[in-house]
């Protein structure tokens, strides 16, 4: 037993609070869709943006990135960082649509902008995903660090987390998941901010500057924030393209596409408050480093007897963290999860009844009915990611992070490709769309099984192909009519997106930069050049296109003082460190 009787004190009587404050927010009757899903669109922005922070930090960002970061170095905080900018772009652009079509999930978007057909296909997707990547993976590392740091079987371990998640989860809804989320947020920053600073501070003789600095010196090489070709861990975090390229894709589909993301902010009071929770989200973000990289890194400078990097924060917390704090820590370990966990349930659930269950099953079903659905859904995806996560030892995940962007990978292209060129371009038809939610995946499994490639250029690959496939079936679609305007606005956030994604890896192609054939890098080139021509040459539009009216992107001056601090602080930090 690596917890001390103090230390277990403190982690039950949090786990304790949190459970009975769910159960107390849970007391309001649910009585209809908004209400269970939606949290009533009540949401105020600091609301937002905590849980969104607690929603995305989980198992995977504590252990998984402190053992990328114990295996890596700070290179792998560029998840984080390019997060806190995606944030921003998410908030100006897609957030204002989203709220201003009233919708309560990506995929009613999807079924609004195209058909039930997208919907349905794109649903079917993300459930999976969601159960058997998402929540079995979180169930998986945090039934691990329970294990390694209590003793207990992870089994049991495992079983502890489903309780605590379906305590206010289930019956709550949104509601109890985001008010138990701002109390997770603020011990999960006060708990690994203690971890960081003890880790370090062991390095430093009780010094966390000194510690900073001999962590410095003994491993310089782990301070690299852009990795060169050579680099072993290249596949996992290949250089520039954590600026430009594939990152982008995973960044974008993650923030602004991922319905348990997503969710909360369509949960908001209005559109302003979504965007300064969002904005929040995003100077948050700028922190993570400090907690979900530093202390893995520390345990490699101080040369942790561990078996694989993902242990590495456990035994920081199990060998630096004093007695009574290493509850705590732990509380926030368990916030992390538990936090991460509900918030995919409750998507799962959404998902489950409004956009699988209404429209094949019952399509007259009430509201209440649709929440007694929503609970069982909720129930059912806890047991079967509870049944799943202990199959993922058998794997023998060596950095489970890396597992988790691998197959989200798979599925991120094309949801991005749909909902961007849904949004920006007025002539995208349903049955294109529909054509790349078949594809999406076959052609990312045939990029993984063929290749050798880092994720981030098979993700990349995927979205030119797809993002051409939308736009020439689209283009030759009948349905579309004729309308004489072109698409200069709209398209010059298409053409801004791939100067972000497939134009420079085209050109990193063909320069040498990136060792593929010179031959890729040309026909990925035309491509893009092929689909550019076709958007900004476009008069025509689909009858189910959106009409953007520009005064939705524009913003308050404390959202607009938030994203320039964002902006600062990454050039700062890759200015510096590079």
């Amino acid at each position: 037993m690596l917890l001390s009787n103090l230390d277990l004190v403190v982690l039950f009587t949090y786990l304790l609070g949190i459970m009975v404050y769910g159960l107390w927010m849970s007391r309001a009757k649910n009585k209809n869709v908004s209400d269970y899903f939606l949290a009533s669109k009540s949401l105020p922005w600091w609301i937002v943006g905590g849980s969104l922070i607690a929603s995305n930090i989980s198992a995977e960002q504590i252990l998984g990135t402190n053992g990328s970061g114990y295996a890596i170095g700070l290179a792998i905080g560029g998840y984080e960082l390019m997060s806190a900018l995606t944030l921003i772009l998410v908030a100006k652009f897609l957030l204002p649509v989203f709220l201003d079509k009233g919708i309560y999930s990506i995929p009613q978007f999807l079924q609004n902008r195209f058909d039930d057909r997208v919907r349905i296909c794109f649903s079917f997707i993300l459930v999976i995903l969601y159960v058997f990547v998402n929540i079995s993976s979180i169930f998986y590392l945090g039934g691990l660090a329970i294990s390694n740091l209590t003793g207990i079987p992870m089994l049991a371990g495992i079983l502890g987390l489903v309780i605590y998640s379906a305590s206010f989860s289930i019956f709550g809804g949104l509601k109890a998941v985001v008010w138990t989320d701002v109390i997770q947020a603020v011990v999960l920053l006060i708990g690994g901010l203690i971890a960081a600073g003890v880790a370090l501070a062991a390095l430093g003789d009780g010094s966390v500057i000194n510690g900073a600095i001999s962590l410095y010196e003994f491993a310089p090489e782990k301070f690299e924030m852009i990795l060169g070709k050579d680099h072993k861990h290249f596949d996992s975090v290949p250089g520039i393209s954590v600026l430009v390229g594939g990152m982008w894709i995973a960044n974008l589909y993650y923030w602004g596409g991922n319905q348990f993301i997503i969710q909360r902010a369509l949960a908001s009071k209005n559109i302003k408050e979504a965007q300064k929770g969002v904005a929040s989200a995003a100077l948050l973000k700028l922190l993570m480093p400090l907690i979900a990289v530093i202390p893995g890194m520390a345990a490699f400078a101080l040369q942790a007897d561990i078996a694989k990097p993902d242990q590495a924060f456990p035994w920081v917390l199990s060998e630096l963290v004093p007695i009574g704090i290493k509850g705590l820590v732990f509380a926030a370990l368990v916030a992390a999860i538990g936090s991460s966990i509900s918030s995919l349930v409750n998507s799962v659930s959404t998902i489950s009844t409004l956009d699988l269950y209404k429209p094949l099953i019952k399509k007259n079903a009430t509201e209440k009915h649709l929440v007694k659905v929503g609970k069982i859904t909720a129930a059912g995806a806890l047991i079967v990611g509870m049944l799943t996560a202990p199959f993922l030892g058998m794997l023998d995940l060596d950095q489970a992070f890396q597992f988790i962007q691998e197959f989200s990978g798979f599925i991120s292209p094309g949801i991005f490709v749909t909902i961007i060129f849904g949004l920006f371009w007025k002539r995208t038809s349903a049955k294109p769309a529909l054509w790349v939610a078949l594809l999406c995946v076959p052609l990312s499994v045939g990029l993984f099984a063929l290749t050798d490639l880092p994720f981030f250029y098979r993700m990349t690959i995927s979205f030119v192909a797809l993002s051409t496939l939308i736009v020439i079936l689209s283009y030759f679609d009948k349905i579309n009519i004729e309308d004489n305007l072109l698409d200069i606005k709209p398209g010059m956030i298409l053409l801004g997106s791939m100067l972000l994604i497939s134009i420079p890896f085209s050109l990193r192609v063909l320069t040498g930069d990136i060792e593929l054939p010179l031959w890729l890098g040309g026909v990925t080139l035309f491509l893009n050049l092929c689909s550019l021509y076709f958007i900004f040459g476009n008069k025509r539009t689909n009858p189910k296109a959106i009409q953007i009216n520009t005064l939705l992107f524009k913003t308050e001056r404390s959202f607009n003082v938030m994203g320039v601090l964002v902006v600062l602080a990454l050039v700062v930090i890759y200015g510096f460190l590079n």
